[in-house]
């Protein structure tokens, strides 16, 4: 099979890890995707929550992680592809070996309060790719750029937007060539059976039956329409720029059968969340993990998120006690742009709820998955999940 180019990189398997905050995708679990062939990526996403001076300090905490948890990442990647390339499925890029370096890079929402910092922050400490979404990265290039003079990286850092419809694509494909004369070096497709903040409305989930029991009623012929309208546009920068553009479907991939069929759509590769959660390597706590492998499909829920978007967790007593009204803010880190989050009227805090979750505090946590939670029954290696995967690929 053909190695994957994204910009300048390569990658040996069609396959990324979602970024999922808080404190869920941190350097483990990037690093033991990306040193099995795949693409790790660390979610911003309050990533310094285990920092001394977290709540006093927020932002400095969470732009000092950056760099901290890349480093880590990039040490534990390198001993693992080292077994990777022990093993049987390595047998078909021996040759494509010798300057392989494992594929890592960072998530990070542009609704996120001081974006810019994060995204030069992550160009400095060496991120091979930054992935955005929760809103329009419109100046994600110019941010990339900065952060490489300020850094005197030679190395780029790849940029990919996340797209839920062709308008969004074409959108920020159409500003990133007019205002800064460049594209996308691969796009992420992230439909309605995602976890965590979705890039639909509530009328939109349940148009596509998306809302509940997705497995019998996702309309998926119809958001597959999307898919290849989005693929469609791509394309044409793709011709325009004389480049491949990678695309990658996300949203309730979770098998290699899943995988087939984003393929078969036109997709160049997926990105899965979701399944790398009930991973030993996932750096979520072990009762996190337990709550995917416990839930029902009836358990997994859409919520309203604080900052307006309907999100997907998992039902719990959190949730359950929202019903009752508000629960009162313990502390602000600041952590979203106040222009997405207004103080005085949010139902919780989405910060508080999350480093809950990922404090093993379930009685106030939000536990976000995606629509095929309730498929896990067990705890696996990230290595066994992508050798399934990646089997006969």
């Amino acid at each position: 099979m053909e190695v994957l180019k994204i910009g300048d990189r390569s990658l040996l398997y069609p396959i990324i890890q979602g970024g999922m905050g808080v404190g869920i995708s941190l350097s483990s679990l990037a690093a033991h995707v990306a040193g099995n062939g795949g693409m790790g990526i660390i979610s911003t996403a309050q990533i310094g929550f285990r920092d001394d001076d977290f709540y006093k300090n927020p932002i400095p905490a969470n732009l000092r992680a950056v760099k901290t948890e890349l480093d880590k990442a990039r040490a534990l990647a390198a001993q693992v592809f080292e077994k990777f390339k022990d093993s049987n499925r390595a047998a078909k890029f021996l040759d494509k070996l010798k300057d392989y370096v494992p594929f890592i890079g960072f998530n990070i929402m542009v609704a996120t309060n001081k974006y810019a910092d994060y995204v030069i922050e992550a160009v400095k400490a060496g991120a091979d790719i930054i992935i955005s979404g929760a809103g329009l990265p419109i100046d994600l290039p110019e941010l990339v750029q900065k952060g490489q003079e300020i850094s005197g990286n030679e190395k780029k850092t790849c940029i990919a937007p996340i797209v839920s419809s062709r308008k969004s694509a074409k959108v920020i494909l159409k500003m990133w060539d007019r205002k800064y004369k460049t594209t996308a070096d691969a796009v992420v497709i992230e439909g309605p059976l995602a976890g965590g903040h979705l890039g639909f409305s509530y009328d939109e989930l349940h148009e596509l039956g998306a809302d509940t029991m997705a497995s019998k009623n996702y309309k998926r012929d119809k958001y597959d329409a999307e898919i290849k309208e989005i693929i469609e546009e791509v394309r044409i920068y793709e011709e325009k720029f004389g480049k491949k553009i990678p695309v990658f479907v996300a949203g309730g991939i979770y098998t290699k059968e899943d995988i087939a069929h984003a393929m078969s759509l036109g997709a160049d590769g997926v990105q899965m969340g979701t399944r790398f959660v009930t991973t030993y390597e996932c750096d979520a706590p072990d009762d996190y993990k337990q709550t995917y492998i416990d839930a029902k499909e009836e358990d997994i829920v859409i919520t309203k998120s604080p900052v307006g978007m309907p999100g997907r967790a998992i039902r719990n007593d959190f949730m359950d006690r929202l019903k009752e009204g508000p629960v009162p803010i313990r502390h602000c880190c600041n952590c979203l742009a106040t222009s997405v989050c207004d103080r005085k009227t949010i139902p919780y805090c989405i910060t508080e709820a999350l480093c809950c979750a990922a404090n093993s505090d379930e009685s106030h946590a939000l536990l976000f998955c995606g629509a095929n939670a309730y498929r896990a029954k067990k705890i696996e290696h990230v290595a066994d999940i992508m050798n399934e995967l990646t089997e006969n690929i």
